[in-house]
């Protein structure tokens, strides 16, 4: 395959970095990162002379994040962004009208989340008018192309026949005063939620000529035994409309009782007035998703993976004829896994995201020919849009959380948006760099080293080494709001984190290579990663180190603490599997813990045992904090409470810190500022001594 770079490098984050390496006066600080804001969600107009997007700002005293609309002028170089919507309730999923003269978006500002409509007339925003008022709260919506019709998700009780019986139901269940549920299949619970009973099922209704939307929705998928979109993290790139506004795509995993333990997700065509969905893919028993139609409506572009009930299989592009049916897979030498798709306005080439070496780009690739261009280089793209020639898109690097960008074929990136330059106009970054060594079988892994804010030349300083979760994910060049490498530095920690083997970005093959082996290669990768790191970057303390992480992260922790007990001063695990069969039996997803082990627990016991922590703790000694959200259902309290049991019993130096309203993240304003306090106290406490 031959693969392109175009040279599309955004200086201006670097320049920041270098400029603020010598004028700023202090670090980077946990207060400093709850309160930026984010930019997100852009959406270019018809014409592709402006955009839309949203600002998150944090709210500390409501304890909250909350969200607003935002505009741009495309066509004016420096132009000044222009804030569409102010209110208390936040407003989000911003689409533009097919004529460019609104913008549709969701908000609950009447008291429940519903459609709303804001006129743009030349440039200036009018007042908010509502689209639709129904009973229950709109989850996600789409307008469709000709602009007569509203396509949305509901959750509500399928056998319900309409919407108020729904509504009905809920109000009877505050009501009543026995609280127990009734189950007799998976899911019981998913991600930090409890089921009710309820699925997203995704409706439709005309829009009238004032905009309004028909109040008696038609179901779409209500036939279905499923979510659209699906849970817990769907969104509207798994529905969407064809160009004549006649059909609509979306993507669904038939429930039943399997739901647990299946990725068979399917896409599905049905008329956008109403009637029997269609299966498209039931030939593919693996994950098909976020269809999208060309421009000419004569193929329809999606995702699939080849293999059922793994979850980080790679996403290939997928071609279908929409009238026979034909597939073909698109750029099948393209070692990697594609993230959303946008077709160009031609019709000859799509638009995708992927992780790529510890980067994550953008690309373009030929519809044709399966030739795949890279269109932006060094950093992290999130969300986005296309329209015409123009690509708007988030991107963020390890010194800048997300700006929004834009660029035309053969142009160079503009930076669009300079958020919280002015807060942070007095932060010097930790100065960073991407290195590779070899790993485990002699293999190519990189990994990334920061710098405290404050280095000096000839000083050496303590490492937080930090160790990512997924297991198939990545610590690159990006920007997280919950582990994020510069606050350690503006605590005057130089950090070290390695994309081990079972990393995302480096091919399947590098990514398959963890299932089955959690305990293995991946520990050689941080074992090597951080003596090469030490041996390579001379400021590093390698004597005064510790190791954190979260979810896999956090089950590395409880390995390293039985299987490398000598390696660090101290240990912070999130989120950790402690004891890999009580983890079998009690995480929701099921399909995960099966593929990674080889089959479920009571098929392949020993598998799951081969690399269990707790069969290790007679060798723990080193000291640890453990911390858990209490709504975590994908790796449930149980398990920091047996870690932590087994450190008290041995008399090791620990703390629990556990979070009774966090999930699997901690995502609460205050709570991220006392995760983070606890977390450099405890550092503190051992490599500042």
């Amino acid at each position: 395959m031959n693969i392109r770079l175009s040279g599309l490098l955004p200086m201006a984050a670097a320049a920041l970095v270098a400029t603020s390496a010598t004028a700023a006066p202090r670090g980077f600080t946990v207060e400093d990162l709850v309160n930026m804001e984010r930019v997100g969600s852009p959406a270019v107009s018809p014409d592709a002379s402006r955009v839309v997007y949203t600002v998150r700002s944090t709210d500390m005293s409501k304890n909250r994040g909350h969200t607003e609309l935002w505009m741009l002028d495309l066509r004016t170089a420096g132009a000044a962004p222009q804030r569409l919507t102010s209110h208390a309730s936040s407003s989000t999923e911003p689409e533009w009208s097919p004529s460019g003269d609104a913008i549709y978006f969701l908000s609950s500002r009447s008291g429940s989340s519903q459609v709303w409509r804001l006129p743009i007339a030349g440039g200036a925003a009018g007042e908010p008018v509502k689209v639709t008022d129904l009973p229950l709260d709109v989850e996600s919506f789409r307008i469709s192309p000709a602009g007569d019709r509203l396509a949305m998700s509901l959750s509500v009780f399928r056998d319900c026949a309409d919407l108020a019986c729904t509504r009905q139901r809920l109000d009877a269940k505050d009501k009543d005063k026995a609280s127990g549920k009734l189950y007799d299949r998976l899911f019981v619970r998913h991600w930090d939620t409890w089921k009710d009973g309820r699925n997203n099922v995704l409706f439709s209704a005309p829009l009238d000529s004032a905009g309004k939307a028909d109040s008696v929705p038609v179901a779409l998928s209500g036939s279905l035994d499923g979510d659209v979109p699906s849970k817990p993290f769907g969104d509207r790139e798994e529905f969407r409309f064809s160009p004549d506004g006649k059909t609509i795509v979306f993507a669904a995993r038939i429930a039943g009782k399997t739901e647990a333990w299946s990725t068979n997700f399917d896409l599905y065509t049905v008329p956008a007035a109403g009637g029997v969905p269609r299966n498209l893919t039931a030939d593919n028993p693996a994950w098909d998703t976020k269809g999208v139609f060309s421009p000419d409506g004569k193929t329809l572009a999606y995702l699939a993976m080849a293999r059922p009930g793994f979850e980080a299989d790679r996403y290939q592009v997928m071609l279908m004829d929409v009238a026979s049916g034909a597939k073909r897979t698109l750029a099948a030498d393209w070692d990697r896994s594609a993230g959303s798709l946008h077709w160009r306005a031609d019709g000859k080439a799509l638009i995708v995201d992927a992780e790529d070496l510890g980067q994550h780009r953008l690309f373009s690739v030929d519809v044709a020919s399966g030739k795949v261009t890279a269109l932006t280089d060094k950093g992290a793209v999130g969300a986005f849009d296309v329209r015409g020639n123009t690509v708007v898109y988030t991107q963020a690097n390890l010194a800048s959380g997300a700006q929004l960008f834009a660029m035309q074929p053969g142009g160079r990136p503009r930076q669009l948006t300079r958020l919280n330059a002015e807060r942070l106009t007095d932060v010097r970054w930790g100065e960073y760099e991407q290195f590779s060594f070899a790993g485990a079988n002699g293999e190519t892994v990189y990994g990334h080293v920061m710098k405290p804010w404050n280095a000096e030349p000839g000083k050496k300083y303590p490492i937080a080494f930090l160790v990512h979760g997924g297991p198939q994910g990545s610590f690159g060049n990006g920007w997280s709001y919950r582990w994020n490498p510069q606050v350690y530095a503006g605590a005057g920690y130089a950090t070290v984190f390695i994309d081990f083997h079972g990393s995302t970005g480096y091919g399947q093959k590098f990514t398959d290579s963890i299932s089955g082996d959690w305990g293995g290669k991946p520990l050689v990768d941080l074992q090597k990663g951080l003596e090469a790191a030490a041996k390579k970057f001379p400021w590093l303390d390698r004597e005064r180190s510790c190791a954190l992480g979260a979810s896999y992260g956090g089950y590395m922790m409880n390995w390293i603490a039985g299987n490398w007990n000598d390696g660090f001063r101290c240990l912070v695990n999130h989120d950790g599997v402690f004891d890999s069969r009580g983890m079998a039996y009690s995480t929701e997803e099921q399909w995960f813990t099966d593929w990674e082990n080889g089959g479920a627990y009571f098929a392949a016991p020993d598998n799951h045992e081969r690399f269990n922590p707790v069969h290790h703790v007679n060798k723990w000694k080193t000291p640890m904090l453990v911390i858990q959200g209490d709504l975590d259902f994908r790796i449930p309290t149980a398990q920091a409470l047996g870690t932590f049991t087994a450190l008290q019993r041995k008399g090791i130096d620990s703390q629990l810190l556990v979070f009774p309203d966090e999930n699997h993240w901690v995502l609460k304003p205050a709570n991220s500022v006392q995760w983070h306090r606890t977390v450099m106290n405890w550092l503190d406490r051992y490599l500042k001594r």
